[in-house]
């Protein structure tokens, strides 16, 4: 196995290097950040006699890279169905919520760059519009498999289940989207306007994720990731809008493609400062143990609550998670509730950060303030919060 990997591994590190000039700064930094501190705590421990593998230090995150690359394709598959009129009213915050919401747990970020193009006006967002969007597309970290969040889940909680996670998931993405909706609709004084859907839309994302359940089902021993992997750009290929096929998949991995850089460049550097801090944790076992703490509802509430806290102050979940993750697995916790701890920090924290992927993305492009994203969603950060604590616990008594 190392010597099959060793290709992929040396490819993929080689994308950072190749794309470093055309990453922004806050990418650089952060990244630079934690592969420096990660190799720093690597040396430290080789020192003491501790060595994790080339493996388990460099190629940690590839799977989740190739998952990444192959759902980016799944972009090609955007219809660009627009009304002439945007509907308002309150049926059209429910049906841009739960469209975002559905389409975006299939084509991911770009479904923001779908909607939100169709619903600015003079290229600015509505708070309402910013709100409705952004949580919606976040809450499906909860559940779909198509999101990186799960790769992220899978990789960090081994032993976890997806199915196990998929109830508890789509109950809070129900919870977390009829929060908003309640609140864009009886508390914000604003008339929404929302995306004008037709059925035609729903067509794609409903397909993919009955083929991914479906697969999974009669082959459980197939993960997640792989799936997704293998179906995603087929899928994108079949049911993509553009014409000629060949001429559009050439422009798509020319130019859309090249964003995929500082994805490469954080979670690379976030696996080696992950192998890192479970190198320390093996050389200073009593330091880092939380052996003697009960790994109670409490507990597991606290933890969910600082990675929240640091998620919206611009650190990246992934980064978060590889640090809670080697604290946590010496106590031996249920995998999937693990799991569903980390796509709670996922969904939460990137609904209300403007320092994550789709906060910069709102900021941007839209003209989204960033002290408007916090003043907007931190009552809801809290919210749920308390209500993924409660679903954790009582989803995963035993």
């Amino acid at each position: 196995v190392p010597s099959i990997l060793a290709l992929p591994t040396l490819l993929g590190w080689l994308v950072p290097v190749v794309m470093w000039p055309t990453l922004g700064k806050g990418p650089r930094n952060q990244s630079l950040l934690l592969l420096i501190t990660g190799c720093i705590l690597v040396a430290f421990a080789a020192f003491r006699g501790v060595f994790l593998g080339w493996q388990k230090i460099l190629a940690t995150n590839l799977a989740l890279l190739a998952m990444f690359v192959s759902v980016s394709f799944l972009a090609l598959t955007n219809t660009g169905i627009e009304g002439q009129t945007l509907p308002q009213g309150k049926r059209s915050v429910a049906v841009t919520a739960f469209g975002t919401h559905l389409l975006g747990s299939i084509i991911n970020l770009s479904v923001l760059f779908v909607f939100g193009d169709r619903l600015r006006k003079n290229g600015i967002l509505t708070k309402t519009q910013t709100i409705v969007l952004a949580r919606s597309f976040c809450s499906a970290a909860w559940w779909s498999p198509f999101f990186v969040a799960t790769g992220v889940a899978l990789t960090y909680a081994p032993g976890m289940s997806w199915r196990q996670t998929l109830i508890p998931g789509a109950v809070m993405s129900l919870l977390a989207i009829g929060y908003s909706i309640v609140e864009v609709c009886f508390f914000r004084k604003e008339l929404f306007s929302g995306y004008p859907f037709k059925t035609a839309t729903m067509i794609v994302p409903t397909f993919l994720a009955a083929v991914v359940l479906s697969v999974h089902y009669i082959q459980p021993d197939i993960s997640i990731l792989t799936i997704i992997c293998l179906i995603s750009p087929f899928g994108a290929v079949i049911f993509m809008k553009f014409r000629p096929r060949i001429t559009a998949l050439h422009d798509f991995i020319k130019n859309s493609l090249l964003s995929v850089g500082s994805q490469f460049t954080l979670f690379l550097a976030a696996g080696v400062f992950s192998a890192g801090i479970k190198s320390m944790t093996l050389v200073y076992p009593a330091l880092f143990s939380l052996e003697g703490s009960a790994l109670t509802p409490g507990l597991l509430s606290m933890i969910l609550a600082v990675m929240i806290i640091i998620g919206i102050a611009g650190v990246h979940p992934v980064v978060s998670i590889s640090i809670a993750s080697p604290l946590l697995l010496p106590l031996n916790p249920n995998p999937s509730q693990l799991g569903f701890l980390f796509l709670s920090c996922w969904a939460i924290a990137t609904a209300s950060s403007p320092l994550s992927g789709v906060g910069l993305a709102l900021v941007s492009r839209y003209q989204v303030s960033p002290k408007l994203i916090i003043q907007s969603n931190w009552l809801y950060a809290i919210v749920m919060w308390a209500t993924a604590s409660t679903v954790c616990h009582l989803f995963f008594l035993h």
